[in-house]
């Protein structure tokens, strides 16, 4: 024990030489002897070159347990009340949250009006039903779509069904009409 605490000067020089702390130098135990005889830097640099003091390994710095409790984490743990610094607002603005939401809803409008599924009316007013809050989420504004498209074709069937009623029934009234003075003409004819 009394030499171990004799090799203070080697142990020091050892780091000199080897540029790294006094923490990170390995003297060989069975060469005590050897080693404290060393009394330069040059000796010193010999002693390496014969493997008798070496530099240790850097010590690993393990990013196991990082990795389990980022694991947990998208798991939802870890992050209950007792976890939290920041408000409600602070962690999650909701500002962001909005900003999310209309561009979900505005990129899909603009790709529904591309693909020509809906007119540029259509798009502006459901756009702006859109920053109006209208709907809660791109499957509600889909729907809604459906719905008016619907709509709107079963207006335009129903008004193209009552022109064709209407002019059917134009030209049964042209028809009734010109067999009336016909026969009224053949009723005048014959007298």
């Amino acid at each position: 024990m009394f030499e171990m605490s004799n090799l203070t000067a080697q142990k020091r020089l050892a780091a000199s030489v080897l540029k790294c702390g006094q923490r990170k130098i390995w003297l060989d135990p069975n060469e005590m002897t050897e080693i404290s005889q060393a009394n330069s830097r040059q000796n010193i640099r010999k002693l390496v070159k014969s493997g008798l003091i070496f530099k240790k390994p850097q010590a690993s710095h393990s990013r196991f347990r990082i990795r389990e409790h980022a694991a947990a984490k998208r798991l939802g743990r870890h992050s209950g009340f007792g976890k939290r610094k920041g408000t409600a607002e602070a962690r999650m603005p909701t500002s962001l949250l909005w900003m999310r939401h209309m561009r979900v809803l505005r990129n899909l409008l603009r790709r529904y009006r591309e693909q020509n599924k809906i007119d540029r009316h259509m798009y502006h007013n459901l756009y702006l039903r859109s920053k109006g809050g209208s709907f809660k989420s791109k499957r509600v504004l889909m729907e809604h779509i459906h719905k008016v498209k619907a709509e709107n074709a079963r207006t335009t069937e129903l008004k193209n069904q009552a022109d064709a009623h209407r002019q059917r029934n134009k030209a049964a009234r042209e028809r009734r009409a010109e067999r009336i003075s016909a026969k009224r003409d053949a009723l005048l004819n014959t007298e």
